[in-house]
């Protein structure tokens, strides 16, 4: 059963390029996503009325939809009641109810956990409940489903981005060993990639780690355009391209595609 994954990351509502947004859903929803994944930082200083926008666009995609907060979603410090106190009310009453967001079916197994954390202005934590909440919804797929974990903060890359690993990832990603994870879905750095680096072997099974590029924001890095991801999971294989904004076309196009066995023993 092939499986197909958008996965969408740092919007950055309130300090976006407006005119990617009409192209950007028009080109999901010629895809025809099965899901899509977006890993944090939809707001600039997670305002409500720049959450209010990112929940009419997220309105506009098609398929099953998994979101986790990030770092930009914490209101400012300049606001320390709503930063340490109500941290998460707007993104509960604008994107979802619930910060980690999870689902099983026959064939995928996907949850989302919030790496996040009002303490920290920019780095992103997991914990122990987070880590055994990961192997439960694993453990609990069906034989042959694909295992889509959905973070904000990147979780294995220090010979790419030194030093900007959530704290605790190797604890975690230790603990996942058993889990048969196959995607690793993260963002905030505004850079794309996967390659064969980004393979990990978790026990004896391997996961690939994806980073998406800013879908819409103007805070673009590296010289990279405004990009997502398209990830396309069959039984023995992933697929990973990467969609690039093309300003002259107007349009998202094809630019990069990646090619990974997937297999476990």
């Amino acid at each position: 059963m092939t499986r197909t994954i958008v996965h969408l990351s740092d919007l950055h509502f309130g300090r976006i390029e407006t005119a990617i947004l009409d192209p950007l859903a028009a080109a999901i929803e010629g895809i025809a996503p099965d899901l899509v994944a977006v890993s944090g930082d939809l707001t600039q200083r997670a305002r409500s009325r720049e959450f209010q926008q990112a929940r009419a666009f997220l309105d506009r995609l098609p398929g099953r939809l998994i979101v986790v907060p990030g770092n930009h979603d914490v209101p400012a410090i300049g606001n320390p009641y709503m930063r340490f106190f109500a941290g998460w009310q707007r993104f509960q009453t604008w994107i979802h109810p619930e910060l980690e967001q999870s689902f099983v079916d026959e064939g995928m197994a996907v949850i989302g956990i919030n790496t996040a954390r009002a303490l920290a202005w920019k780095g992103g934590r997991i914990n122990r409940k987070q880590m055994e909440d990961v192997r439960a919804c694993f453990h609990g797929a069906p034989d042959g489903a694909v295992k889509v974990l959905v973070v904000h903060h990147p979780l294995d890359i220090p010979h790419v981005w030194p030093g900007v690993s959530a704290t605790r990832a190797r604890a975690a990603l230790r603990h996942w060993e058993d889990c048969g994870v196959d995607l690793i879905l993260a963002g905030h750095e505004h850079r794309a990639f996967a390659g064969g680096a980004e393979k990990l072997r978790l026990g004896n099974h391997d996961a690939v780690i994806v980073q998406a590029g800013t879908a819409t924001s103007t805070r673009v890095r590296g010289g990279e355009p405004n990009s997502f991801n398209v990830l396309r999971v069959e039984a023995g294989e992933i697929r990973v391209g990467r969609m690039t904004w093309d300003v002259e076309a107007g349009e998202f196009e094809k630019t990069h595609e990646e090619r990974f066995v997937r297999r476990c023993g």
